[in-house]
């Protein structure tokens, strides 16, 4: 148990009060840029750095010790706890989760007199309802990082960057990670600076932007477990916000989902991290789709094209692990006299693997990285308001909330039309039908928000999930069906492929009483852009 005791030399950087630490946090603005240890160097002789950095910058040795209780209270609730040598110097520093923004973090330092953390400094910036829990524990450390830093301060017409060259290794028990990346952390001026630095320095050579902090690399690291992927946070719209506002969130919130998919995705273990990175990019699509619908905005459509590549390279790995890890395991367990199950789960490991090579190509294309730094940039500079002519940028100060009622109210109705005659519709009548309640889905996660104080608008949002499901799985059955065409010639496998296939045909049977169960619920429920719901 490391020693809790405050001490007397310890003195706060900065220095907020306790009642008002946790509502206005201090922060820092950043991007991290992953390279290869190899070509560190010439990045560090980029003429974006070698041009404008004021001069060479300095050199240190930084040793951070990162600490949490046995049970990994602060983890869990978006919370790092570090103490950092340099030289003769100790800094303590707490730091919380990207909430909702891409780049920003509360960050929140102490200086202390050793590695030993100093619990009483961190309470003030730490959620009032955790410092008990924390109290009533020890501390204990969690894993080391032993960097190398080469820092220089690089001066644009739109802001100053500190860039960081970084390479070391995180160390916990006997497991070891090797760190080299570049840090950009805006000291001031625009944001945009930074992405603007990013994207002269991905032209130079092979980068990839993360958000992933050594905080997060190290106890996974700790854990021995694959990144995790999340699913997207819940939006929060003021009913009285601007369209503009309103789309600035959106498109901030789709690309911190994108990039927090990325790392699972990248490591591949986790199966999650392809599904998460390919809701994120059809939610991103989505998000450009609307604001395209107001007028025609600067290098969306680029974007969106972009983002098309990217998930059509993802698509595969996802259908094929839905199949080997989900489809195949339910079946096989139901159907043990069937030979062939092994034969068939080898086969489809094989296209599996090839479906993950080729997404791992995508991500590790320059063009990825390219994509996510302009999308960054485009998101925090409002890059959609060059070149738009002054009726589009008259629309953007209305507010949302009216755009909301007439965009919500078009593209249910296009629902209602695709459902017509529900328990006639064919199969691929329900897949155009899943194709618009899915856009409704999304549009309504974006919109709905802003009707939040609605009951309306949460049971609407649930029975638009349930009838989405519903057509979910039974596009699934179509896909396997499409994936079992390419394994039922392979040596072996031709018996239990036709099982899956039976099982499959009855299965899409079996779903239509469920899927017409969440039809009818949804068309009956109320609509909260409607007059009649204004006071539910």
């Amino acid at each position: 148990m490391i020693d809790q005791t405050p001490s007397q030399k310890a003195t706060p950087v900065p220095a907020p009060t306790q009642s008002n630490a946790a509502a206005h946090p201090a922060g820092e603005i950043e991007l991290k840029l992953l390279v290869g240890p190899e070509r560190m160097p010439h990045f560090n002789a980029a003429p974006v750095v070698a041009a404008n950095a004021r001069n060479k910058g300095t050199r240190k040795h930084l040793k951070s010790v990162y600490y949490d209780t046995p049970e990994r209270t602060l983890r869990r609730n978006g919370l790092s706890l570090r103490v950092r040598q340099s030289g003769a110097c100790f800094v303590q520093t707490v730091k919380t989760d990207a909430a909702d923004d891409p780049l920003r973090r509360g960050e929140w330092e102490a200086r202390v007199p050793s590695l030993a953390p100093d619990l009483a400094l961190a309470l003030p910036f730490i959620p009032e309802q955790l410092r008990r829990e924390l109290e009533a524990q020890s501390l204990e450390a969690v894993f080391t990082a032993d960097v190398h830093r080469h820092a220089r301060m690089v001066d644009l017409p739109s802001g100053t960057v500190e860039i960081a060259f970084d390479q070391g290794i995180l160390t916990a028990g006997d497991r070891t990670l090797q760190v080299s990346e570049i840090e950009l952390e805006l000291k001031s001026g625009s944001a945009g600076t930074i992405y603007e630095i990013a994207l002269r320095l991905a032209e130079h050579g092979a980068v990839k932007p993360s958000i992933r902090t050594k905080s997060a690399r190290g106890f996974d690291l700790a854990a021995d477990k694959p990144p995790s992927a999340r699913r997207p946070r819940k939006l929060r719209l003021d009913a009285s916000v601007t369209l503009e506002d309103a789309f600035a969130t959106i498109l901030r919130a789709c690309f911190l989902h994108l990039l927090q998919s990325l790392p699972a995705a990248e490591d591949g273990r986790n199966p999650e991290g392809v599904h998460q990175l390919r809701v994120s990019l059809r939610r991103l699509r989505s998000a450009l789709d609307l604001m395209r619908s107001v007028g025609a905005l600067s290098n969306l459509d680029a974007l969106r094209s972009e983002a098309r590549w990217l998930a059509q390279h993802l698509s595969a790995a996802r259908d094929w692990d839905v199949f080997r890890l989900e489809t195949l395991p339910t079946i096989a367990k139901a159907c043990p006299a069937v030979a062939g199950f092994d034969a068939l789960g080898r086969a489809a490991a094989v296209r599996q693997s090839d479906a993950y090579r080729k997404a791992h190509g995508a991500l590790d294309d320059r063009r990825c990285a390219a994509f996510l730094i302009d999308l960054g940039n485009w998101g925090e500079t409002r890059g959609w308001r060059n070149d738009v002519a002054a009726e589009v940028l008259g629309r953007f100060a209305e507010p949302a909330v009216n755009f909301a009622q007439r965009i919500l109210s078009e593209q249910y109705a296009k629902v209602l039309k695709r459902g017509r005659r529900f328990k006639s519709l064919s199969a691929e009548d329900l897949h155009r039908l899943r194709l618009a309640t899915k856009r409704l889905r999304y549009l309504g996660e974006f919109l709905l928000p802003l009707y939040e104080n609605r009951k309306s608008a949460r049971k609407l949002s649930r029975r638009l999930a349930g009838l989405q499901e519903q057509l979910g799985a039974f596009n699934d059955i179509a896909v396997t069906a499409s994936l079992l065409e390419r394994l039922g010639a392979e040596p072996d496998c031709a018996i239990a492929a036709a099982a899956v296939a039976g099982w499959q045909a009855r299965a899409s049977v079996g779903v239509q009483p469920a899927l017409q169960s969440a039809w009818r619920d949804f068309t009956a429920a109320r609509v909260p852009w409607s007059r009649q719901t204004q006071q539910d």
